[in-house]
Order: C-alpha cells, then sequence, then structure tokens
C-alpha cells in the first residue's frame, strides 16, 4: 500500500467534513483509517496510526486556509492550543 499524498490527506478532511456538514465534527482518525484496509484485517492498525501527525498537520494546514475548524472540547482552537484529542469540522464559509 502507498502512503496518502499530504494533498489527498486534505482532500479526505474536507471530503468528511463537507459531507456531514458545520454542525458536526469529524475524528482525524476517519481520516487516517480511510487509507488503511478495513478493520481487523491483518495490518490495519499498524498501516492508519502512523498516518495521524500527517493528519494533523494537514488539518492545520486547511485551519490556516479558513477552510476547517479544529476543535478542543467542542470549541474552535487556534492553531497554537492544538494538541491532544481533537475533532475536524467544516467551516460554514468555506
Amino acid at each position: 500500500m502507498t502512503a496518502p499524498s499530504n494533498a489527498e490527506l486534505s482532500d479526505e478532511i474536507i471530503r468528511r467534513a463537507a459531507a456531514i456538514g458545520p454542525a458536526k465534527s469529524i475524528c482525524p482518525s476517519e481520516v487516517a483509517r480511510a487509507f488503511a484496509p478495513p478493520a481487523g484485517s491483518p495490518g490495519a492498525e499498524e498501516l492508519w496510526r502512523p498516518l495521524m501527525p500527517r493528519v494533523r498537520k494537514a488539518a492545520l494546514a486547511l485551519q490556516a486556509e479558513g477552510r476547517i475548524d479544529i476543535l478542543r472540547k467542542g470549541k474552535p482552537v487556534p492553531a497554537e492550543e492544538v494538541r491532544g484529542v481533537i475533532r475536524l469540522r467544516i467551516r460554514e464559509n468555506a
């Protein structure tokens, strides 16, 4: 399996977040898992977990472009406060 490009990660974030709309958010792991074999397949977890830092980096870039919000405890946070458990939400005006 070939690792996804940064553009593919960003596109998947936007696709998933836009699909559920600005009233809801997605977990970054949903994006990483989209590029791994189905859950329960041999090696599935080993393939998506290493993508998490890249998904977070892609999310930060999309936030800087004004396309998504990064949430902590349900509230948008600036880039310097992004840590721990986060969720991603499409911006209404994106």
